[in-house]
């Protein structure tokens, strides 16, 4: 019985410090996500900006169409490639969060089969 007891305290510190270290390495990646987003908004406001300006200073339609199409396809591009950086970004997040856990789960598996 004693033993038993003995057990279920070990699994539930086990726990306890496996979920401490997922919500680290969270709260880490959560950070690491809210600096992207703000970088890249940041830019992507300034170059929004910029092509105004440069819309402002325009004389002719076809130059106006040419640095709108310029903005268009730079900000898809862009979109594209930020989006694979934060997909990037949430899988090594949930990947780290998932780590402490691997020891509990792999020790759980064999004791229900």
């Amino acid at each position: 019985m004693i033993q038993q007891f003995e057990t279920i305290q070990k699994a539930s510190k086990d726990n306890v410090d496996a979920a401490l270290k997922a919500f680290g390495s969270t709260s880490k990646s959560v950070q690491t996500l809210a600096v992207e987003v703000t970088d890249y908004a940041k830019k992507s406001f300034e170059t929004g900006t910029a092509t105004l300006e440069k819309l402002a200073a325009v004389k002719t339609l076809d130059k106006a169409i040419e640095i709108q199409t310029d903005y268009v396809k730079t900000a898809f591009e862009g979109a594209v490639a930020q989006m694979t950086k934060m997909g990037e970004l949430y899988t090594a997040m949930a990947k780290d969060a998932y780590k402490p856990f691997e020891g509990i789960v792999a020790k759980a598996v064999p004791a229900t089969k």
